[in-house]
């Protein structure tokens, strides 16, 4: 049967992934503006696509970048992504115009689209574009084979056809010339609130301001049409020889990313035929590059629209709940030191981490600590509590993730202003990024391994409070000596002192992980064909690694159940036969689902891990990740008792079958919205807190 196990392709599963983020954009029973935020959400992750993924199957066409493309050549993989792409985009403007726009209007809410001002707005919008757009553009005008202007990653444009007022042209052939211009973003917000009339409040599009003023900026000219473009750019950074000098190596290629090889070219579908002809011929455009938009661009740019009518069309996220344990014992050490405690974010407070660092960066018996950095707030607290343990004397020292993809240049100044202050950087390791996300507070005195008190916080998500208000995630507060010992092998192997390390508790990625995971999934087989259950729930944000699938096809097929709850890529194929014991879930709602958890059943004896990886290629080969085992029964009921509520939840839950397609799960239970009941559920559990 192995011979004929299917997968999906990575990229192809992602665009399903982001169509699911467009599904919320049509639901009706999400207030309007966070439906608006959808479609923000569904355009941002489309750019990075582009920026990142496309791009890279580009390189490979134009023999600069290589990579491995099974099963399916690059080329068709491309032609299939334009395909599913240009079908969003349909969906995404219908969505936008037949549904998102008359649900502002019957909130008074007018956005202008494709039409003139009104006349008791036309004095405004003159005005307005004269005093703070007009100093700002700089329009080009573009001749075909002689184009000295460069277009900008990200940036929208407008690109206006037009005629000489002299010219007389003639029917058959117009002398049309054409003109280049950027729209100002930084100096004007995207959209503009107009003045209120008749209870009705008014917003325009800055782009629409700008060709409502054509003729001012081109007098000498009759205007034929206006489009809007953009295009997108090869943003990846690919590093040949990092172990020379891997920070200035990085430093600049994140300079050279905006002038990245072009991966997208986004035009507006009403745009004729020779007027888009020109352009592909004067910027050097193919058809593969051509991706079909709407009159609006840039609808990242959704998130800002400014929101005049009532409350209710927004739906504040609710404040993190405080731990009354935590809280009146005062000092974190001492409640850790009672009991592993498990924080939940963004249901509970981020705050925990920071009081338990700055306790750390005061308390005079404290002699170190370590900690990882993937991607941290700007101006971040974490950062700052760890700045003043060094300058009280704490030898601190952070491992810093300069391959961190768009967050290369905050890191970069974080590690700067680290140093600064006395604090130990290590940085990048060659050929791998380090993922994990860990942190150890060590006593004075203490020879490694030792079986007194120190502290750990592992995690599934970042050291970073901003993202933690959003994502969910969860988090060990344990002094577990053997898992402590643990983690100061892997800050040994980051130091480069062990080469291979043993570790007793945690699952590192490129030491033990893959092995004791197949073993953990042999195991599962076992008890079946022994004639006991078999069970195992996998709940991450992507399933890509044939190898590990290929394991969970064969559990399948010998009768262990199997549940996914995988919230992104999703190379596993549902609905054959090899997977029908096999259930694929995604949850899509307010947070984004991040929490990475293990469960297997192991004939009643739970085990249930939670861990920084998915189950990628490159999070299992190319990275160091960790995984790391809930030994509290208490902890590790409540944690299995939230898994349960994800694979009940039938409203924000989708099924995904063997096309790709998300479906609702339909069922006769009452609703269920996972991340509602979670909240309940920890309220609840609030008094006992979440460890004993």
């Amino acid at each position: 049967m192995e011979n004929t196990y299917k997968y999906f392709q990575r990229d192809i599963s992602w665009l399903s992934f982001n169509y699911r983020v467009l599904m919320e954009a049509e639901d009706r029973s999400v207030p309007l503006y966070e439906r608006i935020k959808f479609l923000s959400i569904y355009s941002s992750n489309l750019e990075e696509f582009y920026a990142i993924r496309v791009a890279e199957h580009r390189g490979v066409l134009m023999k600069k970048h290589y990579t491995d493309e099974e099963d399916i050549q690059t080329e068709e993989i491309l032609a299939e992504i334009t395909q599913e792409v240009n079908r969003q985009q349909r969906e995404y403007y219908r969505i936008f115009h037949e549904k998102i726009l008359p649900e502002l209007r019957q909130e008074n809410i007018y956005l202008y689209q494709n039409e003139s001002p009104e006349p008791f707005h036309e004095e405004f919008v003159r005005d307005f574009f004269n005093e703070e757009v007009f100093p700002f553009l700089s329009p080009v005008m573009l001749e075909a084979g002689n184009i000295r202007t460069f277009i900008r990653d990200h940036r929208l444009y407008l690109i206006v056809r037009m005629i000489k007022k002299d010219h007389e042209p003639r029917s058959s052939s117009p002398a049309y010339q054409y003109a280049l211009m950027k729209i100002p973003h930084a100096k004007v917000p995207r959209f503009i609130e107009l003045p209120r009339h008749n209870n009705t409040f008014y917003i325009m599009f800055i782009d629409d301001i700008i060709r409502a003023n054509l003729p001012v900026i081109f007098p000498g000219y009759i205007i034929d049409s206006c489009y809007s473009i953009k295009i997108s750019r090869d943003a990846d950074i690919y590093l040949d020889n990092e172990e020379t000098n891997i920070v200035e190596n990085i430093r600049k290629k994140v300079k050279k990313r905006k002038i990245g090889d072009l991966s997208r070219f986004m035009y507006d579908q009403a745009m004729p035929a020779d007027f888009l002809a020109f352009l592909c011929h004067a910027f050097t455009i193919t058809p593969d590059d051509l991706v079909v938009g709407g009159r609006y661009l840039n609808l990242q740019d959704l998130a800002h629209l400014p929101n005049p009518g009532t409350k209710e069309l927004q739906a504040p996220l609710p404040s993190p709940m405080r731990i009354p344990y935590l809280d009146e014992t005062g000092s974190m050490f001492k409640a850790i030191k009672k009991k592993d405690i498990l924080l939940h974010f963004p249901y509970q407070s981020f705050d925990y981490l920071i009081r338990l660092l700055m306790e750390a960066a005061f308390d005079p018996k404290v002699e170190e600590i370590k900690i990882t950095q993937y991607r941290v707030a700007e101006n971040s607290a974490v950062i700052n509590t760890l700045v003043s343990a060094a300058q009280n004397g704490k030898r601190v020292t952070v491992f810093v993730e300069l391959k961190a993809r768009f967050d290369e240049e905050n890191n970069m100044q974080t590690a700067e202003k680290m140093q600064q202050a006395g604090i130990r950087i290590i940085y990048s390791i060659p050929g791998l990024k380090v993922h994990a996300k860990v942190a150890v507070i060590l006593y004075k005195n203490q020879a490694e391994g030792s079986r007194k008190k120190n502290f750990a916080y592992l995690s599934t998500g970042n050291f970073n409070e901003k993202t933690a208000r959003v994502y969910s995630d969860m988090a060990l507060l344990t002094c577990d000596p053997d898992i402590i010992t643990d983690i100061n092998k892997v800050f040994a192997v980051l130091k480069g002192n062990i080469a291979s390390p043993a570790f007793r508790h945690l699952l590192v990625a490129r030491f033990n992980m893959a092995e004791e995971l197949r073993k953990k999934i042999e195991r599962e087989i076992s008890h079946v064909e022994n004639g006991k259950k078999g069970k195992i729930i996998l709940k991450m944000n992507g399933l890509q690694d044939k190898d590990m699938i290929r394991e969970l096809y064969r559990a399948s097929e010998k009768g262990v159940e199997i549940d996914l709850i995988i919230r992104g890529i999703c190379c596993l194929v549902p609905n054959q036969p090899y997977s029908r014991n096999i259930r694929v879930t995604r949850i899509v709602d307010r947070y984004l689902e991040h929490a990475r958890v293990w469960y297997f059943y192991n004939d009643g004896r739970e085990e249930v891990y939670l861990t920084s990886a998915d189950w990628m290629k490159r999070n299992l080969r190319r990275r160091i990740e960790t995984a790391f085992p809930i030994l509290s029964p208490v902890i590790r009921q409540e944690i299995i008792d939230i898994l349960h509520l994800q694979l009940a939840d039938n409203v924000k839950a989708c099924r995904l079958d063997e096309y790709l397609t998300n479906h609702y799960k339909k069922d006769t239970l009452p609703p269920l919205r996972s991340q509602e009941e979670i909240y309940t559920y920890l309220q609840s559990r609030i008094l006992g807190t979440s460890g004993k």
